[in-house]
């Protein structure tokens, strides 16, 4: 076999793997070894921490839904940390008028600064961490706390449902978050999860290190330092935030910043890579298995050329077509059928993209991913979903 079949070879079964093999893979593991946790009704003081720049289109609504939880009152206190905020925010917080809100002004130094400085603040058995924009089911804090029940766990996160989209773009992008959580929800069965959600977690007081001012993914970072002292981080899907579909280029802009913070968390676990760790696979099969996507693409590509004919020429025709689609996409009409299709693809393509473009962490400030993830009536800090 020659040396371009190989890496051709290689490369499609690589993607092949990442996307669907390793997922099937660890459905079946699921299934067949699942490692169930004890929940029981808690009532521990609770502190909520929301890091915030600009939010004041969603800070009401949001407050609201965390005040008007089924969890005791008494035993709620809520943070708000602005990071600069200029557009209305801090007003609004400091005439909430609710002695359980409390206003933590900072200047714009970045959400991991805010989320640490309001650690320093807080004193509650649980720390409670969310972005502004999304709004918690009135059972969501109690269905969290419940899980802490079980001594094993330091960290919840719940489950963001990202409401139905208006075009097939924004059903894309939900079917996208769809597939991960199926994937999460698999990682939670075996005690191997990656990471949280931002938008919905919470973690023991006791475990809440300060978070390194460079790092871009906190809900990545506080459950890996509660991981590595021995405690699980457990997935309550029952335990729900709600928010909006999200546009393609919106998106692709938040991907950029999650992958670079991945190549972060690489670099400050160097643990995940050791074969005796228990998320060894998971990491490399999923983290860094997406992080490798675009590269092998590219290697399909290349070797394409050196393979011998016909194989060459259907390697090429088909990766043509493959990009064609995603590149007519945005003009194909929402009702046509090709749209069904062409839509995945350049969803696809596009997140890929975004995974070959966190390389920048390595080369501009990584602070400065933040600012491209921001758009009309939009926070700055705010999660769609997990890397």
């Amino acid at each position: 076999m020659s040396a371009p079949s190989i890496v051709f070879i290689s490369s499609l079964v690589f993607i092949v793997y990442v996307l669907a093999g390793y997922p099937l893979l660890l459905a079946c593991y699921a299934r067949l070894f699942p490692q169930p946790i004890r929940k029981a009704p808690l009532k521990k003081t609770l502190s909520i921490i929301i890091p915030v720049r600009n939010g004041a289109h969603w800070i009401e609504a949001k407050i609201r839904s965390l005040l008007e939880s089924d969890y005791p009152g008494d035993l709620i206190e809520l943070v708000i940390a602005s990071d600069g905020s200029s557009d209305g925010t801090k007003e609004f917080v400091a005439r909430c008028g609710d002695p359980r809100v409390r206003l933590l002004a900072l200047p714009p130094r970045g959400k991991a600064v805010a989320v640490s400085r309001a650690m320093e603040h807080v004193s509650g058995e649980i720390v409670v961490l969310t972005d502004v924009r999304q709004p918690f089911a009135r059972d969501a804090l109690s269905r969290l706390v419940a899980c802490f029940a079980d001594p094993s766990i330091g960290v919840v996160t719940g489950e963001l449902v990202i409401r139905q989209g208006t075009s097939l773009e924004e059903y894309n992008t939900g079917l996208y978050w769809r597939y991960e959580k199926w994937i999460r929800r698999n990682l939670n069965r075996v005690n191997a999860m990656l990471g949280a959600t931002g938008s919905i977690y919470a973690i023991r007081r006791e475990l809440a290190a300060p978070i390194p001012a460079d790092i871009l993914l906190d809900d990545v970072y506080l459950p890996f330092v509660a991981a590595f002292r021995g405690f699980r981080i457990y997935f309550e899907d029952n335990a729900k935030a709600f928010d909006i579909p999200t546009s393609l280029h919106s998106e692709f802009w938040r991907k950029v910043r999650t992958q670079a913070g991945v190549y972060q968390i690489l670099f400050r676990f160097p643990g995940l890579l050791r074969p005796d760790n228990r998320r060894f696979i998971h990491f490399v099969s999923h983290k860094l298995g997406r992080l490798l996507l675009p590269f092998a693409m590219i290697a399909g590509f290349w070797s394409s050329f050196g393979l011998a004919a016909p194989g060459r020429w259907i390697a090429l025709g088909a990766q043509a077509l493959f990009y064609t689609l995603a590149l007519v996409d945005p003009v194909i009409p929402e009702g046509n059928s090709i749209k069904r299709i062409s839509a995945v693809i350049r969803a696809y393509v596009v997140l890929v993209a975004a995974a070959l473009c966190a390389v920048a962490v390595f080369f501009i400030p990584a602070q400065s991913l933040w600012k491209d993830t921001r758009g009309a009536n939009r926070p700055e800090f705010t999660s769609n979903e997990p890397s």
